[in-house]
Order: C-alpha cells, then structure tokens, then sequence
C-alpha cells in the first residue's frame, strides 16, 4: 500500500486547498472560452468583472463531455487548431445555455459540474470521520492523500485480523474517499490489509456510497455560493449518515465471508500459463505495459499460481505504481479478482462496473446562493 501523506500533512494541504479554491454557479453566456498554441482559458462575468482561469485536463474533458465533442476530437483541435476550438466551444456554450458549477483552485477551473452538484468537501469530511475513527479500538490510518480528483483515508482494524493459510495474516479495514470534481460519490470500501508484505486490497463486497446529488438552483443571471458556515450547516445531516456507515464498515461477519473467499481462490489454479493470464487480465482491465510487467514479476516472486497469488500480484504492484490514484485502482481491481466467477473465461469477462465514474452529471448538491449581477 502506497504511503501517501502523513496526517498532518493532509490536513495542512486541505486547508491551504480552502483558503485558495473559488467556486461559482454561472450562466454559460456569461463564459467566454480562450484557446491559442499555448494553451487555453476561461473567463466568468460576474458583477461587471472578468475573472479568468486556467483549465485543468478533467475541467477540459468534462468540457467536452458536456459539449458532446468527442474528446480525441476536442484534443486534436487543441494542439493543431486552437481557433476552431474556441469557436466550437463558445457556439455551444452561447447557443444552449445553462447554469454550471465551476470549481477553481490556484486560479484553475479544476471543474466544469452541473449546477445541482453538491459540494462535499474533504475538510468537512474528515472533520466528521476523524473522530469516529480515532474511537474505534484498534483503528490506525495506514495512509492518505489528496490528488487532483480524489482524497483518501486508509484505515486498518489491527484487532479484527486472520488467517488465510498458516503465517499470512490479513487485518481488515476501510477506505474512505470523495470526490470535489465530479469524479464520484463518497464511497466507503472493505479494505482487507495483508501483513506479510503491507498490500491493501479494496474488496468489491460491501461498499457504501453516498452520492452529491441536490436541487437546483434558480435564477438566470450568475451566482457565487454562500458562505462555508451556510454550507456546513446544510449538510450536517449528511455528514451524519456517512459518519454512521463509517462505524460499522470494518464488519467482522463480512471481513470473514471476504477471508473464506481468499481461502478458497488458493484453491483456484490460473487457467493458462503466468503470461497468458497476465496478458487477460491487461486487456480486462486496461493495463499500461509498465503494470503488466510488475504484475508478473510480482507473480514470479511469489511462487502462487493461483488466483490468490494473482491477485497478491496485482497489489504487491501498486506499490510501484509513480501515481496514488492508479495505486488504489489496481487495489481495486485486486478486489475484482477475488470477485471474478472460476472458469477460464472470467478474465475476458467485461468489469461489472465497467461505466466509469469519469465525467460525472449526475452526482452533482447545490445550496443557497445569491444573485449577483452579471
């Protein structure tokens, strides 16, 4: 399991994120979008002034996402015709207007979200789950981070823990994360932590989801959202149901069921040859060149060629992986293995979850704002 931060340096980086974000609810007629070989911004009328802002890769995408400009599309007119980009976006923003959410941060749009997005943010966030976890006897935060899309608290349970064979014990666990951009719901997942070599495992079973979804606002004109007292007041009861559900989410009943699933996948020999089967769960899950190589020299090293040591594979590499975000997703996809039915074609099954999260318009909260005049 990949470090991260340390606590205090999350909770140093969330307030600076604070004080420095911007968040707006806008009339796209009042954005003007700018586009030139060196890159491209946006700028918001609001109260008679321009306020403009650099575009982060996710605002970009959901730009295009919204605008239903396919993205390789919207690429290939950013690096070789920037003037036909900014004349496609602002037709369309101009000619089929609607409100908007836009996210900012250091002077970057970091989000381009519907206007019934509701902002769930990471400070609040672990202000409500801290407390729990620090209650529960035997609870450690194992490791957390905040990346450009996500936050996460990793939590282990030292005092729920087993076996799965002799020597290799497992402690269960959970993770929390959330999303301010867009890019899902606050989720709280099983993790189960394995000592003999530190891997986390995000199992499939299990998980809580709470979605940032809300009413619309009204109006025409261009809003700015009230103030965080007005916000976390609003959301309190919120935060009261994720708090619920983080207290019971290391459940000894189920970290057992997700043992005897491990005990049984070292019953579950690998259908083709080590590379074969690398080389299926690649294609199954999209895996870069870099991660199907660690995955089978992980796989070489622990001697199992069983499901159970594929899996191990797959965790023991997200350690390697340069990026927190990608780290977790290939402890994820250790869990989608455990989860994957016997046969030989499991691995050319499709993900069950396979609509991914990306570019989110319906897990958007918004609350009450005031008009400002554009």
């Amino acid at each position: 399991m990949k470090t991260g931060r340390t606590l205090e340096q999350l909770g140093a980086e969330l307030q600076r994120q604070r004080k420095a974000r911007q968040d707006f609810v806008a009339d796209t007629r009042y954005m003007e979008f700018k586009a030139d070989e060196k890159g491209a911004v946006i700028t918001l009328r609001i109260k008679g002034n321009n306020h403009t802002f650099g575009i982060s890769e996710l605002a970009h995408q959901q730009i295009a996402s919204r605008l239903q400009i396919p993205y390789r599309y919207y690429q290939k007119m950013q690096e070789q015709q920037p003037a036909l980009l900014q004349e496609n976006v602002n037709t369309w923003l101009h000619d089929a207007p609607e409100r908007r959410m836009i996210r900012t941060l250091d002077g970057s749009m970091r989000a381009f979200l519907s206007d019934r997005y509701r902002r769930l943010d990471n400070l609040e966030l672990c202000a409500a789950v801290l407390p729990i976890i620090k209650s529960m006897s035997g609870a450690e935060i194992k490791s957390c981070e905040v990346t450009p899309s996500h936050m996460y608290l990793k939590v282990v349970n030292k005092r729920m823990k087993s076996e799965v064979q002799p020597g290799d014990v497992v402690q269960a666990g959970f993770v929390i994360s959330n999303s301010e951009v867009g890019l899902g719901s606050v989720k709280v997942e099983p993790l189960i932590y394995r000592l003999v070599c530190k891997n986390g495992m995000i199992s499939k079973d299990f998980s809580q989801r709470k979605y940032h979804v809300g009413r619309q606002v009204d109006g025409d004109a261009a809003y700015e959202l009230y103030s965080d007292e007005t916000l976390q007041a609003d959301d309190k009861a919120f935060f009261m149901k994720v708090q619920d559900t983080v207290k019971v989410a290391a459940d000894k009943s189920k970290f057992m069921l997700t043992v005897g699933k491990m005990r049984e996948s070292l019953g579950i020999g690998l259908e083709g040859n080590p590379v074969e089967e690398v080389e299926l769960l690649a294609d199954r899950f999209q895996l870069t060149q870099n991660e199907r190589g660690d995955i089978l020299r992980q796989l070489f090293m622990g001697g199992d060629n069983s499901r159970y040591g594929l899996l191990n594979a797959v965790t023991a590499a997200s350690q390697l992986s340069a990026s927190y975000e990608r780290a977790t997703e290939l402890e994820r996809i250790g869990g989608e293995i455990l989860s994957l039915p016997v046969g030989s074609k499991a691995l050319k099954m499709r993900r069950s979850d396979d609509v991914a999260e990306g570019i989110v318009e319906e897990l958007p909260v918004i609350r009450p704002v005031r008009a400002i005049t554009a």
